[in-house]
């Protein structure tokens, strides 16, 4: 029990150490999502021009950073008539370019992998490109849309099928600030706690417990800490591998990338760790689903080698400038609660969430929460998100 409880108090303390950071992410992320309407998208992404490629990455960032819900909104928008690799480029983003995940990296392992992962993420997204452009076929990627076609439900379909931006005219501001604004930003924060949830909850416990059980003498040996350039080397491999097989996604995958950090895995090997959400097998599971067996080991070849790359990368370029950090200063958050900044900056973004939730529940917001893991084909209005369609919840 006495081993439970540390494991526990460890998950405790990462938790309240970034609640205020998730509050502000998500609250950003719905700012965003209700005033820009999808259909805005799917016309912007249209080919794989660098331009384009950067405003998938633009709208990715502000998108729901759910694993999940990311790969069905590129499905979506691939069906939609978007580009495959403009598609991709918008799931990558939107996972791993995300406020939220910028600062809850910035508060439990420090500034400098922030910085990683915001320069690493458009690196991954370049080299996946020029892999598509080079190894991808017409006939996988017909395959693929065909496939796609079939509309085949994975999980949070319901989620990616709804838009609920705000319709009317006006400035971006009166729009966001009307009742209307209000609404629908308080939906979009709502579902978006409700599809990362199961994934935070299992990688703060996971995290608590390998660093609660397992001891620091393994990890240093798996990853070959005693020997820097070894270790420099197989970081960026063996991220993704262990991503992959410990089935957590999303921003639940960092309180463990701060164990396997604390743990001797390489700097360059926990941005690779941390990109690999899109790679465990549930979701790989899923583009089977979507796009078909050839397509998904497609997917699982180029994605692994940009994460890899863009993991070499950031263990190179930050290490030629001095910006790596010590890993014996590595500490796991196992102080609890004190009355520090943290404490409350928590109390006035969980008063700011309360008003959010209570918002959600008294416009109809529960009737949409059950539809989130409905189908891909459920659809969503197309003029656009209104008073009158929160009382019908037709989304």
């Amino acid at each position: 029990m006495e081993a439970i409880g540390h494991a526990l108090s460890i998950a405790g303390s990462m938790t309240w150490e970034v609640t205020w950071a998730l509050i502000l992410g998500f609250t950003l992320s719905a700012v965003v999502q209700a005033v820009v309407r999808r259909s805005t998208v799917v016309r912007l992404l249209g080919d794989d021009r660098p331009r384009t490629l950067a405003l998938s990455a633009g709208f990715g960032a502000a998108s729901s950073s759910c694993s999940y819900a990311a790969v069905a909104l590129a499905r979506s928008l691939f069906r939609k008539g978007a580009n495959f690799t403009a598609a991709m480029a918008f799931e990558i983003a939107s996972t791993n370019l995300v406020v939220e995940l910028g600062v809850i990296l910035a508060l439990l392992m420090g500034w400098q992998f922030t910085a990683a992962e915001f320069v690493g993420g458009p690196i991954m997204i370049v080299v996946l490109a020029v892999l598509f452009r080079l190894f991808l076929r017409q006939r996988l990627l017909r395959q693929a849309q065909e496939q796609a076609e079939r509309g085949l439900a994975g999980s949070m379909e319901g989620h990616a099928a709804m838009d609920m931006s705000i319709g009317g005219e006006g400035s971006f501001v009166r729009r966001l600030f009307s009742p209307e604004g209000f609404t629908s930003v308080a939906h979009i924060f709502v579902m978006e706690w409700a599809a990362i949830l199961r994934d935070l909850v299992a990688g703060l416990l996971i995290a608590g417990a390998i660093a609660a059980w397992v001891p620091d003498s393994f990890w240093h040996t798996f990853f070959l800490a005693d020997h820097p350039l070894a270790a420099k080397l197989v970081g960026p491999l063996v991220g993704p591998l262990v991503a992959i097989a410990t089935f957590v996604c999303s921003i639940g995958n960092v309180p463990l990338a701060v164990v396997l950090w604390k743990g001797g895995i390489s700097f360059g090997g926990v941005i690779a760790f941390i990109y690999a959400d899109l790679l465990i097998l549930p979701i790989l599971n899923i583009y089977r689903k979507y796009y078909g067996a050839r397509m998904t080991g497609f997917l699982l070849v180029t994605f692994f080698t940009a994460m890899a790359f863009a993991g070499y990368v950031v263990e190179f370029a930050f290490g030629g400038l001095g910006l790596i950090p010590d890993q014996a200063d590595a500490k796991i958050p196992d102080d609890g609660i004190t009355w520090n900044y943290t404490t409350w900056l928590n109390i006035v973004f969980l008063l700011l969430a309360a008003s959010l939730v209570v918002r959600f529940l008294r416009s109809g917001g529960p009737a949409m929460l059950r539809m989130m893991g409905g189908s891909p084909d459920h659809g969503e209005p197309e003029q656009g998100h209104t008073h009158e369609q929160h009382h019908q919840h037709d989304h």
